[in-house]
């Protein structure tokens, strides 16, 4: 089965839906895909049809307000939608969907990528103990499900979500046994004056953080996890004091909710021919695109964080401009909006992704036996006896000792991987790309990838005579 639209979208989140909105107001066919159950993305998300009441944050009242105006909408929904593959056929875009259990194709003259972003957690010993989960995982359990990571949990990582999540986690209920971050004081004074123009966020934060001296959670600046303790289940953790010969301290907690900053979802865009920089102001490397979303590869567009990690306020914006960008190329009298508030909201955001960045300091706590690729168990030690072999790329490494070639494929270990190698042969990040990405771009039974066939059907050759 296939079907055509005018522009196919790929995430529902702040960039995406109002991408797609934009698009469908200027009276473009648009198909927005998502792999969740409702559009929002992972700030908007959704909550789950059993929460029939919750408290209002600025975040669900957006997340509401999208889905509503889609609701509303002449834009197709498809949710529940995987998207696994992509290829340019002729003057269209081909997108391989995985929905119900099944496969179909949904083809669309543009298309624009809203990727997002996913979180990287730097390895330290113990750091894959059931109880172990993201930040950003936690937020999700908290806006879909009301739910706890566990009774008694430690929050440790960079950036603002840190103090999100550990402040949240005592709304519902939870308790904190402390906060470890690695940023100090003195590097978040210095974010002040780029975060300044938005004062709304910038107040939210400091309410996070003075709710918990209120009640007296232990805040440990400059700080990391260096080890989680426990079997089958998190006992405890130690944190010690980075840049130094520190003992460290021990807290006991049932849960570690742990993350080192977002990295932008690029592997679609890498896949279709768009070329690739490092900025680690924006969370890594990021797309080579215009503010409105254009880039050099005819009918693609890209929004959002997939683009760089600037936060939901910026992406939202953005997906306003890219939307009306798209209309315009294909032929609407569209307004164009002005950059100026996006700009803003971007120049916060690349603040609080500055601090969010992972850090040699905390890569060091990484020792030669803990799991670095979880998919395929290998630890530093294995990474390391592959670069001492000539490996200085993390495609090299992926040839050599399967990293990244597990259902994640690359996209969790990448990071912690191409800092070895630097680290190692003294090359900068930025002259050590990301492994070169191919389809699937997401897991898909192979009954789907291959399709229908008959064995018997297949032609193969007969054996060369001896």
């Amino acid at each position: 089965m296939s079907t055509h639209h005018d522009i196919a979208v790929i995430g529902a989140g702040p960039a995406g839906g109002n991408a797609a909105l934009v698009a469908a107001r200027a009276g473009l066919d648009v198909v927005l895909l998502d792999e969740q159950p409702v559009p929002g993305g992972q700030v908007w998300r959704g909550k789950s049809p059993s929460i029939h009441s919750a408290p209002q944050t600025p975040e669900s009242q957006s997340g509401d307000a999208l889905r509503q105006a889609l609701t509303e909408s002449a834009v197709e929904q498809l949710t529940d939608a995987r998207v696994w593959d992509i290829r340019r056929q002729d003057d269209r875009w081909a997108l391989q969907v995985l929905r119900n259990g099944e496969s179909h194709e949904v083809a669309a003259s543009a298309l624009i990528l809203a990727t997002g972003a996913r979180e990287y957690v730097q390895p330290v010993p113990g750091w894959t103990t059931p109880g172990v989960i993201g930040l950003a995982g936690a937020t999700a359990l908290f806006k879909q499900s009301l739910t706890l990571p566990g009774t008694r949990t430690v929050v440790s990582g960079t950036g603002p979500l840190v103090f999100y999540v550990a402040s949240e986690i005592r709304r519902l209920g939870g308790e904190v046994a402390a906060v470890v971050t690695p940023n100090t004081r003195g590097e978040w004074a210095r974010a002040l004056p780029a975060m300044a123009g938005q004062p709304r966020l910038l107040g939210r934060g400091a309410l996070w953080v003075a709710d918990l001296m209120l009640a007296r959670v232990p805040i440990l600046w400059g700080h990391a996890i260096s080890e989680v303790f426990g079997g089958n289940s998190v006992t405890g953790v130690r944190a010690r004091r980075l840049g130094e010969n520190d003992p460290g301290q021990e807290f006991s907690a049932d849960s570690v909710c742990v993350g080192h900053g977002l990295i932008p979802q690029i592997e679609a865009a890498q896949m279709l021919g768009v070329h690739i920089l490092h900025d680690p102001a924006l969370g890594g490397w990021v797309p080579e695109v215009q503010p409105d979303g254009a880039t050099r590869v005819d009918g693609l567009y890209l929004t959002g964080d997939g683009c760089g990690i600037r936060g939901a306020t910026a992406a939202a914006l953005q997906g306003v401009l890219t939307g009306a960008r798209v209309a315009r190329d294909m032929g609407k009298s569209t307004h164009m909006p002005s950059l100026r508030p996006w700009r803003r909201a971007a120049k916060f955001g690349r603040a609080m992704t500055a601090l969010s960045q992972p850090r040699a300091s905390v890569a060091a706590l990484t020792t030669d036996e803990t799991i670095v690729c979880r998919c395929e168990s290998l630890r530093r030690a294995d990474i390391l006896a592959e670069i001492a072999i000539g490996a200085q790329s993390t495609n090299a490494v992926k040839s050599g000792r399967r990293a990244g070639m597990g259902p994640c494929g690359g996209k969790y270990c990448q990071t912690a991987i191409a800092a070895l190698i630097a680290a190692q042969t003294g090359k900068p990040l930025s002259e050590i790309a990301p492994p070169t990405p191919r389809p699937p771009l997401r897991p898909v039974p192979l009954s789907q990838a291959a399709g229908d066939f008959d064995y018997d059907d297949l032609p193969i050759p007969k054996p060369a005579p001896l």
